[in-house]
């Protein structure tokens, strides 16, 4: 609400309340509606977000304009105009129950009709429609259309239904008060008409609007009011100023016809402007703790621990919790600067580094910008290096709890407590799922999910899987391969459901570059994409074999269940997804690998060819628990915390400072303390490790000094 000054309330509706507010920028009177999310059921949610994306879709000078929605103390708040002269019902009994003039009834009536044609035009029913939902501007002229709360957006084959059991009664009976013989013959006709019991002699919009009585209405309505203030035309689109409704550039401008519109402002959660600078009034919150592969992208988390090697330096108290950064350039592990705070969860992307604090903060770290820490030193001074990191905060308004971030390539998802998925970055692909390829900087919500609580999200280079308490699963972005598993190759701009197969529920979902995986509740695993390599696991193969080239699966385009031993067979605690391999670790702990070995990143001496999963090497007597993927190297940790890399070793993927290693060799972590590895997340060259420093005392695993 940093944008805007509360003025009072004006009013309370069944999902929440209703704000009068100044928009600072230009001193503007708005209404903002406030719903408490986490009081809603999800009809409710479902019925805000249906508002929100209805309003999006109008743009007519007698429907209330949307401008934006964002999350304010555990909230949804819905930005909209502010029609000052009330509803038509308040206007009506401030006249004591006096008779409106014709001329009144019908300059409105019109006003009314023109706005629902536009409506009609887009394939919406506002089945609310009543004199409290109808509002006035200042000069009690103009009328405006509001409230699209239970409002139905219609597909060819949907049919508009109701569960309003008291207006349908009404309207089953057939019985009002009587028209006043005040009126002309034909008013009180056209108001028999509409309220005739058998719909086929109901007469129908466009009847209506052609009738002499409207048209003369219409036509006063021009004279009268002129134009009405709209908002600017995109390129090829006019203001047709008689019905002051949008109509494309060489149409026949029929009317409230329209082209396309400028698409409202996105979500602001509390940035100013394109830096993304905190803000010290910002207080984000996040759960007491992270489930264990709570999201299964190439983030994952696990509880592990570790001990010092050497004695503890007592003088100077740890932190809580240290997060490192190796490869791209960075040999050996590097602490990166935490902002005296504790973070629970890391995600990798292409270029971002991100991580959710235990108090529920977003967490970046970005290299510096050019120059800083620069100028002349003055003589005798010391020149101090330049930090290879600076951490800040993502700004964000009061209330909002992270739980979960997930990055792709340039583009990041965020998870509220309160099962509201937001994303920010790269609106490449559709990867953003707003409906565009537009680039968003500010977390925006996606507005397609607030009918559904979702609770785990997983990015992969260009598209992204979200899962609901009730186990739906969505998918959207970048659909070629069959990424996305709804038996397609086409991308989506926003969130598809993904078919199941019968009897399967999903617990987590993973995302690779260009595939996916789920595991299932009873630790089966499902995939599609791409299986190059057969990394996904597809080919049915019993251990030991190789498949026949015309057995080898190339892609699935739907979720499959995974086909080589062993990993058909045993139940799979963690698995990660990489460029052309991909890992699982087994129930007992066991770590296995399949795909391309060009690099040793499958940790077996087995030929480069073969086709088969294989155990990795050298992990004998360790029981793992985690395991995470990057371009061509794996990272795995053990249950005592131990961290294993192996693979491609080319700009310090490893973690260490020599070449390529086809076998597991340790990771050294600059800690001395005991410690527990609480997430990983492994993307292209990168990998971040966050690690909390243990209260347990003994030999919990490994450390260092």
């Amino acid at each position: 609400m940093e944008k805007y000054e509360r003025i009072r309330v004006v009013g309370r509706g069944a999902f929440g309340i209703v704000h009068l507010c100044l928009r600072k920028a230009d001193q503007k009177l708005v209404i903002i509606k406030q719903i408490p999310v986490e009081q809603m059921t999800k009809d409710e949610r479902q019925a805000a977000q249906n508002e929100c994306q209805v309003l999006k879709l109008l743009n007519h000078p007698n429907v209330i304009e949307y401008y934006e929605n964002f999350l304010e103390d555990k909230a949804l708040m819905i930005a909209m105009e502010y029609a000052p002269g009330g509803t038509l019902a308040e206007f009506i009994q401030k006249r004591c129950n006096s008779l409106l003039e014709e001329e009144t009834i019908l300059h409105f009536f019109v006003q009314i009709l023109l706005a629902l044609h536009h409506v009609h035009t887009h394939l919406i029913l506002h089945r609310d429609l009543k004199t409290q939902n109808i509002l006035l501007d200042k000069h009690r002229m103009v009328v405006k259309i509001g409230d699209f709360g239970i409002s139905k957006i219609l597909s060819s084959k949907s049919k508009a239904y109701t569960n309003l059991p008291a207006l349908v009664l009404k309207i089953m009976s057939g019985t009002f008060a009587p028209i006043s013989d005040r009126y002309s013959p034909e008013l009180r006709q056209l108001v028999l008409s509409l309220l005739s019991l058998e719909p086929a002699q109901r007469p129908s919009l466009s009847h209506i609007m052609a009738q002499p009585l409207c048209i003369r209405a219409l036509l006063n309505l021009h004279t009268d009011v002129g134009s009405i203030r709209m908002r600017r035309p995109v390129q090829g689109e006019r203001a047709v100023l008689g019905s002051r409704v949008w109509a494309p550039s060489g149409s026949t401008g029929g009317l409230g016809q329209r082209g396309t519109w400028v698409s409202p402002p996105s979500l602001q959660v509390g940035m100013s402007g394109e830096s993304l600078s905190l803000g010290p009034h910002l207080s984000l919150r996040v759960e007491k703790s992270v489930t264990p592969g709570s999201t299964g992208s190439r983030t994952t988390s696990v509880r592990c621990r570790g001990v010092p090697r050497g004695p503890v330096r007592p003088a100077i108290p740890p932190p809580l919790s240290s997060v490192y950064a190796w490869g791209g350039g960075l040999g050996t592990p590097l602490r990166l600067p935490m902002l005296n705070t504790e973070v629970v969860q890391v995600a990798a992307g292409r270029t971002q580094k991100a991580g959710v604090t235990r108090s529920g903060r977003l967490i970046l770290w970005e290299a510096p910008p050019l120059g800083a820490g620069g100028g002349t030193l003055l003589p005798g001074a010391v020149e101090q290096p330049q930090p290879q990191f600076i951490s800040r905060f993502l700004e964000g308004q009061s209330g909002v709890t992270i739980k979960h971030v997930a990055c792709g390539d340039f583009f990041t998802a965020c998870l509220t407590d309160r099962g509201i998925i937001m994303t920010f970055g790269s609106g490449s692909n559709g990867c953003l799922g707003h409906g565009s390829l537009t680039d968003i900087s500010q977390p925006t919500i996606v507005e397609a999910l607030l009918g559904y609580e979702m609770v785990q999200v997983a990015c992969g280079a260009s598209h992204v899987l979200a899962l609901s308490t009730e186990r739906e699963l969505f998918a959207w972005g970048r659909g070629d391969g069959g990424r996305l598993g709804l038996g397609t190759r086409e991308s989506h701009s926003c969130p598809q459901q993904v078919p199941m197969p019968p009897g399967q529920e999903a617990q987590r979902v993973v995302c690779g570059i260009d595939s996916s995986m789920i595991l299932t509740v009873p630790g089966q695993a499902l995939a599609c994409g791409s299986n190059r390599f057969n990394k996904l696991g597809l080919d049915h193969l019993s251990l030991g074999e190789e498949p026949v080239p015309h057995q080898q699966v190339e892609e699935a385009l739907s979720f499959t269940p995974l086909g080589s031993a062993p990993l058909d067979q045993e139940p799979l605690l963690s698995v990660d997804l990489g460029t052309a391999h991909s890992a699982a670790v087994t129930a007992l702990g066991d770590c296995y690998t399949f795909g391309s070995n060009q690099h040793g990143q499958l940790g077996t001496n087995a030929r480069r060819g073969s086709r088969a999963p294989c155990k990795v090497q050298g992990l004998e007597g360790i029981k793992m628990a985690v395991v995470a993927c990057g371009d061509a190297f794996t990272v795995a940790i053990g249950a005592e915390g131990e961290v294993y890399s192996w693979g491609k070793g080319a700009r310090g993927r490893l973690g260490r400072r020599d070449e390529d290693a086809g076998f597991p060799q340790p990771v050294q972590l600059d800690e001395t303390h005991p410690y527990m590895v609480t997430s990983v997340s492994c993307c292209h060259g990168n990998t971040l490790l966050a690690v909390r420093r243990s209260t347990v005392q003994g030999p919990l695993g490994m450390g260092g000094e």
